[in-house]
């Protein structure tokens, strides 16, 4: 087996060729409450005003903002209530002088009416309040169409469907929406060393932990998962079930076998399906060896061996091809600022990614890596939410320097911010 030479690119460079593929996933129509986390395959259009009606945002009374003109602290006005109305119900009288009709949250200002009073702004007596100041034309008031008018883009094509999605969904009515189908994926883990999960250990065998952590990364971002038997390494074998795999599945991650190892297969195994190699080394640490293949419109990842990179791979670059194939907005890992606290003195000589803890202070966002973190690490990566951005190049960062951090998890922070 001959040896491959590799040039490492940049992370940037690595994420732009994986996204300049032509890969896209059907159409399909989910229920509403079966959408979450779907990507829309279409553009939502409002199909009425927002609000329906001129309506009161606080509990209160109706009156007319004329009537309030000359209320002062010396001076107070007094307002007759004609009529008393909750949410969903409309109110038939007319306000005339002085008049008001007191008024719930969400309910429509009766006709005549300008302005809400709220009722901590009177003195209540027994059919009548006074004020002691003035109110404006449609103060207290949340006007018809002021949020969206008919015809207005409310949601985009390429929109993650997330709570705030559902609640405009529902608003208009939908109990069906058109999403993108999700990518299946395949996983299979590679290596004569490992020995499955339930098995006993044996001298010089590790358990298999990137299969079991690649699939519930797939599942936390809802995707299907077929997992494959470990594959040992032979060269025939490994071709026979990726060819498997790419029948039955839209993206195909191997782990382990990307290195320029005697028994490291992968490169042949691309070579032998005609799958195009997008590059198969990047300058980062961990998981410089990541490599990615692109074949009949399906992508085939090549994740590292080592833990710590092997989840690297898959939040940098399978997360970014399943959001591409999938045409969502935003395909690129989510980054913050935050303030590191504690010494990183490791040199970079390429980009690295470090697990770590972020925290929200009432300061800002902290980071602190999590633990051990060579690339063959595990257990930093149970105690990390994020990853550490440190650019080629550097000679290590100082606590209190400002970082970049990649958020892994959707709940991010250690820790919730006290008010």
């Amino acid at each position: 087996m001959v040896v491959e030479k590799r040039n490492p690119i940049p992370v940037k460079e690595a994420i732009e060729r994986i996204v300049k593929q032509q890969s896209s996933m059907g159409t399909l129509t989910v229920s509403l409450n079966d959408s979450l986390g779907h990507i829309l395959a279409e553009d939502i259009v409002a199909t009425y005003d927002i609000p329906r009606f001129n309506k009161s945002p606080y509990d209160g009374f109706a009156i007319r903002s004329q009537d309030s003109a000359v209320a002062n602290g010396q001076h107070r006005v007094e307002f007759k209530v004609i009529d008393h109305i909750g949410a969903g119900s409309v109110s038939n009288k007319i306000v005339g002088d002085h008049e008001a009709v007191r008024i719930m949250t969400g309910a429509q200002v009766p006709e005549g009416a300008d302005a809400v009073v709220m009722f901590e702004q009177t003195i209540e007596q027994e059919d009548t309040f006074t004020i002691r100041k003035p109110f404006a034309k449609n103060e207290n008031i949340s006007l018809k169409g002021e949020e969206t008018t008919t015809g207005d883009l409310v949601l985009k094509k390429g929109q993650t469907v997330n709570p705030g999605v559902i609640a405009v969904l529902a608003t208009y009515g939908y109990t069906e929406v058109k999403v993108v189908k999700q990518p299946s994926v395949a996983v299979i883990a590679t290596g004569s060393e490992l020995l499955d999960v339930s098995d006993e250990l044996e001298e010089g065998k590790i358990r298999n932990s990137n299969g079991p952590m690649i699939k519930a990364l797939a599942e936390k971002i809802g995707l299907e998962v077929g997992v494959y038997r470990t594959q040992e390494d032979d060269l025939a074998s490994g071709i026979q079930i990726v060819k498997e795999a790419m029948s039955e599945h839209d993206i195909v991650i191997t782990t382990g076998g990307v290195s320029v190892g005697d028994f490291d297969y992968l490169p042949e195994i691309y070579k032998a399906i005609g799958a195009e190699v997008l590059f198969n080394k990047v300058a980062m640490r961990p998981g410089s060896v990541t490599t990615v293949a692109f074949a009949q419109g399906k992508y085939l990842f090549g994740l590292s061996g080592n833990p710590s990179a092997c989840f690297t791979g898959f939040e940098l670059f399978v997360k970014t091809a399943v959001r591409h194939m999938c045409g969502a907005l935003e395909i690129y890992p989510q980054i913050i600022k935050a303030t590191l606290m504690e010494d990183f003195t490791k040199a970079n000589p390429f980009s690295r990614f470090i697990r770590a803890k972020a925290t929200l202070t009432t300061a800002g966002a902290t980071v602190v890596p999590s633990g051990f973190n060579k690339s063959g690490a595990v257990v930093a990566i149970a105690h990390a939410n994020a990853m550490i951005m440190l650019p080629g190049g550097s000679r290590g960062f100082k606590a209190g320097h400002t970082v970049d951090v990649i958020l892994t998890e959707s709940n991010a922070y250690e820790e919730e911010l006290t008010l």
